[in-house]
Parts: structure tokens; sequence; C-alpha cells
């Protein structure tokens, strides 16, 4: 029965997000309501914000990557760009094979046209910057001996900041080349390319990106 329950809470949040997609692709991001959205779905308001606490959340849920977990969930021996590369295969190999293009691209083309989605996008980087800076400094000092994170003199919506510049530039050069990565593919499937095509192109971005990280700028494919 939890199995169940689980697949019908999916499928409802699932039917929401693509009715408020199809209904922000049509009018606009700022001319839709979260009553419409509602009443589109076949759900009460109160439901919608239990599966999206926000208006924003509807386009931007999943922006915003849990780079930070991986770094800390790693195994011993694993450094956190291992991990990280581990990561991104994996998800090109999964996310590649059943991506609905045309909703992906919709969903671009929303966030494009909208000011205040593109702010959402810009902050929740600065989030998973810091948090990934924050996770790559612990795992650069594990006895926590090091400063910890800035608390005062900040607005309440701004992220800590981890003093360690070293994990504060590693974590930027990160965070840029994944959205590097993404903006490369995006490009591909909004000029047409298959998207298995696409998908083989990005697996090796992502090697080259990596090896870019862990080497150096030098770096070129097929060589040491």
């Amino acid at each position: 029965m939890a199995g169940l329950r689980e697949r019908k809470k999916e499928q409802t949040r699932r039917r929401i997000a693509e009715v408020a997609l199809r209904l922000f692709a049509e009018r606009g991001f700022d001319a839709v309501t979260v009553n419409e959205i509602a009443e589109a779905a076949g759900v009460a308001k109160v439901t919608l914000f239990s599966y999206f606490p926000s208006k924003d959340c509807l386009v931007l849920d999943g922006v915003k990557d849990d780079m930070a977990r991986i770094v800390a969930g790693r195994g011993p021996g694993v450094t956190p760009l291992a991990a990280l590369r581990a990561h991104y295969r994996a998800l090109v190999a999964a996310d590649t094979e059943e991506l609905d293009v045309e909703a992906l691209m919709t969903r671009v083309r929303v966030i494009s046209a909208s000011p205040a989605l593109l702010a959402g996008v810009q902050q929740a980087y600065a989030e998973e910057r810091e948090e990934l800076a924050a996770a790559l400094a612990a795992a650069r000092d594990p006895d926590g001996t090091a400063q910890a994170p800035e608390t005062t003199a900040r607005a309440p919506e701004r992220p800590a900041r981890c003093p360690d510049l070293a994990a504060r530039v590693m974590a930027a050069q990160i965070t840029a080349t994944v959205t590097t990565l993404q903006e490369t593919f995006f490009a591909r499937l909004a000029a047409g390319t298959p998207l298995a095509e696409a998908g083989r192109a990005l697996a090796e971005d992502v090697e080259l990106a990596f090896d870019l990280l862990e080497h150096g700028h030098d770096t070129e494919r097929g060589t040491s």
C-alpha cells in the first residue's frame, strides 16, 4: 500500500507540474495564478502547495542539484571530484534515455522569458555554490579545525559563505562547469540534434570537463 500511495503522489506531482508548465508557456509565468493551476490540475490549492511550496518551484524544482550531499556522502578514498564525476556520468546515462525533450525546452523558454525565474535560477546556483564550498572545505579539513562559515553581517536570504578560499574557488569552477555542460546540451537540442546524439556528446563533455577540473586547462582529449 505504501508503494501505491507513493506512486499516486508522484503522479499528482507530475500532473501539477505539467499543467503549470503548459499554462506558463501559453500565457507567461506572471499571467498565470496558482489558483488557475490548481483548478486546471484538478487539485485544491493547499494540495498544490504541499508539493510545491511556491509558484517559482513549479518551474525551478530540480534546478538546484545537491552537489554538497554527493561530496559529503562519497565513499572512503573517493575524492570529491571523482564522486561528482561518477554522479554526472550516471545522471547522463539515465536521463538521456527517457528525457522529454519538448517539456525540457518548454521549461527553458519559460525560464528565459521571466526575469523572476531567471533571478531564481541565479539564487539557486549561488546557494549551490556556497553549500558545495562548505562540503569541499569539510573534505579538506575532516577534523573540523578550520573556521566555521560566516554567519554575521549578512542578509537572512544569503547563504553562509565558506571562509576557505580554495574551496570557494573550486566550488565556483565546478558549478560553472556543470552550468556550461547543461547550456551546451540545451543548445544542441534547441538546434534539432537528436536526443541520442546529444546524449552521447554530453557524456563525452562530462569526461572532458572533469578532466579539465582535475588536471587543468592544458588537458586535451586523448593525451595525458
